[in-house]
């Protein structure tokens, strides 16, 4: 959370338009916080994109759109919430169509879980480039929080909660440790 992986994209995405090249644009349909097809970041930039469901099958969905215009590259935001089998739909993109996906997510929950699609990604990636932050003590983040109303840390729950600054909170392995009462 809050590493800027949206705004990395859609910078990728501008460098493919600027040089001619179209870039298809790809979210998750239940996170619909910047409104349904779209993919925006915390600094205030956006852009529409067509959506994915977890029934949906990616390789023939973006078989279909190659058949109907040209596309030199895919991104797919809040890639953790692709199922195993789409992202291995993906890989067959990459392999088939010849078609580069680059996907952007987290990689683990607020209980420290891989997402299933995350762990996929993992291990079928050609290549992983990380997006950093900082917790409060100034060291990498590699873990989330999740936090109600009144500001207290969840410590189960549903893995898939939509959510942005106000729920959850980015930390060091450490400090997430501390927040979860884990000696």
């Amino acid at each position: 959370m809050n590493a800027g992986k949206s705004t990395v994209l859609l910078q990728a995405a501008h460098n493919y338009s600027e040089r001619g090249m179209v870039p298809y644009l790809l979210t998750a349909k239940l996170d619909y916080r910047a409104g349904k097809g779209w993919i925006k970041s915390r600094i205030g930039i956006g852009q529409k994109s067509d959506v994915f469901s977890k029934r949906e099958n990616l390789f023939v969905k973006l078989k279909n759109q190659l058949n109907k215009k040209i596309i030199n590259c895919v991104f797919v935001d809040e890639a953790q919430f692709l199922t195993k089998t789409q992202v291995w739909q993906l890989a067959r993109v990459v392999d088939d169509l010849n078609l580069p996906v680059m996907c952007f997510g987290l990689r683990v929950d607020f209980r420290g879980e891989l997402f299933p699609g995350s762990a996929t990604l993992l291990a079928l990636s050609d290549e992983m480039r990380e997006v950093r932050t900082i917790c409060h003590c100034g060291k990498k983040a590699t873990m989330v929080v999740r936090k109600d109303a009144n500001g207290h840390t969840i410590k189960s729950g549903k893995q898939i909660q939509i959510g942005g600054n106000e729920t959850y909170l980015s930390l060091c392995r450490r400090h997430w440790r501390q927040e979860l009462n884990d000696k």
